[in-house]
C-alpha cells in the first residue's frame, strides 16, 4: 500500500467544529435550532422502503394472468403475514388444491392481470440519524438534516477505517513510542476509545475486536496486517463503511511510527472524557480525514475564533513525510526564498527543520506536512 498524505493535519486542544448530519433520503428533523444534543441522540429520521418480492401467481396456479384475481384470498393493499395464504384454487377434489403462501410479512403492493404477478413489499424500516458529537444545533434543513456545533479538542489522523462511534478515552500505554500488544487490552476497555503508541500488531487487532473496544488510535500499523483484518485490499475510494468490529485511526502512517508527542500528550490529558471518532478517509480530491472530537464539558458549544492559515511560518511544527527521515517531527527554523538544487537535479523551494536534539536538515517543502493548531 502506498504512503499518501495531505499537508495540514490539525491537532489542537481548543477549537470549534461544525458537522452536517444529512439523511440519504427525505425524512423528518427531530430537533430545533438551539437544542443541545448528545452524540447518541437521533436528530432526524427517515423511512426506508422495504424490499419488494415478486410472486408469479399465474405460473404457480397454472392459470391465465387475467384470471389471478379470481384466486386471490387477499387483495391489493392488504397486510399479510409470513406463510399466510395469498391465493388458492378451488378444485372439485380437495387433494388437488393448491395454496400459495406469502414468503415474507408485508403488504400486497400490486396485482397485475397482465403479467400474472403479485408484488409484496416488506415493512419499511426507520433510519435514525445520530448527532455524532455532543453539541448544539445551529441549523436545521427541513426533511434533510441538521448542523451541529461543538467546542472541543480536535485531532485529525493520517488514515482510518470504520464508521462513526464514541466512547471514553483510555490510555493503554505510557509513552508514544510504546507499541500496543494483546496484553494491553482487557475487559474494562469494552466500548472505550483506546489510545496506543507506535504500533498495533495483527494479534493486538484481534484482541481489540474480542474485547469489544469502540475504537483504537495508534501511530501506525503494517499494511499487510490491515489487509488481513479487512480480508481485501483497500482501493483509493473513501473508507469508513468497513465492518471490522471497531474504528481504527492512524495518526502517523504505515509502519512502526511513534505517535507525535503533542498528539499523545493532548489525548492523555483527556483520559475518561467521551470522544466521538470517525475513521472515514479520502486521500484524493475532496480530502476527508479521520478525526477525534473531544467535546468540552460546558455543553459542547462555544465561540473560539478561527484564524485562517497563511502558508508555512518560522516555528511551525512539521512532520517529514518522505524517507529517509519519514515520520520525524521538528519545527521550521529557516525559510530560504531562493530555489535550491536537490539530489534529483531539480530546483525546488526548501526549508530548514530543527529537531528536538538540536540537529537541522534542509528538505523540499513538499516533503513536510504542517501540524496545525498545536
Amino acid at each position: 500500500m502506498a504512503h499518501s498524505y495531505t499537508p495540514g493535519l490539525t491537532v489542537t486542544d481548543h477549537t470549534v467544529v461544525h458537522r452536517r448530519r444529512m439523511l440519504p433520503l427525505p425524512g423528518k428533523v427531530l430537533v430545533n435550532v438551539g437544542d443541545l444534543v448528545r452524540s447518541d441522540q437521533p436528530v432526524a429520521q427517515a423511512e426506508l422502503p422495504g424490499k419488494v418480492f415478486p410472486i408469479n401467481l399465474a405460473n404457480q396456479l397454472s392459470v391465465a394472468p387475467g384470471e389471478i384475481k379470481d384466486y386471490l384470498v387477499k387483495k391489493e393493499g392488504d397486510v399479510v403475514g409470513k406463510d399466510e395464504i395469498l391465493a388458492e384454487n378451488k378444485p372439485l377434489i380437495k387433494w388437488f388444491k393448491t395454496e400459495i403462501r406469502s414468503p415474507v410479512a408485508g403488504t400486497i403492493e400490486s396485482v397485475s392481470p397482465i403479467t400474472g404477478q403479485v408484488l409484496l413489499r416488506e415493512p419499511s424500516k426507520v433510519l435514525q440519524l445520530l448527532a455524532y458529537t455532543d453539541g448544539a444545533i445551529i441549523e436545521t434543513i427541513p426533511q434533510q438534516g441538521v448542523a451541529v456545533e461543538t467546542a472541543c479538542s480536535f485531532v485529525q489522523g493520517i488514515f482510518g477505517i470504520g464508521g462513526e462511534t464514541s466512547g471514553e478515552i483510555v490510555m493503554a500505554v505510557k509513552a508514544p513510542d510504546e507499541p500496543l500488544t494483546p496484553a494491553h487490552f482487557n475487559s474494562t476497555m469494552k466500548g472505550k476509545v483506546v489510545v496506543g503508541g507506535s504500533f498495533l500488531s495483527a494479534d493486538a487487532m484481534k484482541q481489540a475486536k474480542s474485547v469489544g473496544v469502540a475504537g483504537v488510535v495508534v501511530g501506525g500499523i503494517h499494511d499487510e496486517d490491515l489487509r488481513a483484518l479487512l480480508g481485501y485490499d483497500l482501493g483509493v475510494a473513501i473508507t469508513g463503511t468497513e465492518q471490522v468490529g471497531f474504528t481504527l485511526i492512524l495518526t502517523e502512517g504505515f509502519g512502526a511510527i511513534p505517535m507525535a508527542a503533542k498528539t499523545f500528550k493532548l489525548l492523555s490529558t483527556h483520559v475518561g472524557r467521551k470522544a466521538s471518532i470517525s475513521g472515514a478517509t479520502q486521500i484524493r480530491a475532496g480530502v476527508i480525514r479521520p478525526e477525534i472530537i473531544i467535546p468540552k464539558g460546558d455543553g459542547g458549544v462555544g465561540t473560539i475564533a478561527q484564524t485562517p492559515r497563511e502558508g508555512i511560518r518560522l516555528g511551525d511544527p512539521v512532520r517529514i513525510i518522505r524517507d529517509p527521515l519519514f515520520g520525524r517531527i521538528g519545527e521550521v527554523s529557516a525559510l530560504p526564498s531562493e530555489l535550491t538544487k536537490i539530489s534529483t537535479e531539480s530546483d525546488v523551494r526548501v526549508l530548514e527543520v530543527k529537531f528536538s536534539d538540536g540537529t537541522r536538515v534542509v528538505i523540499p517543502r513538499t516533503n513536510i506536512e504542517v501540524i496545525e493548531g498545536v
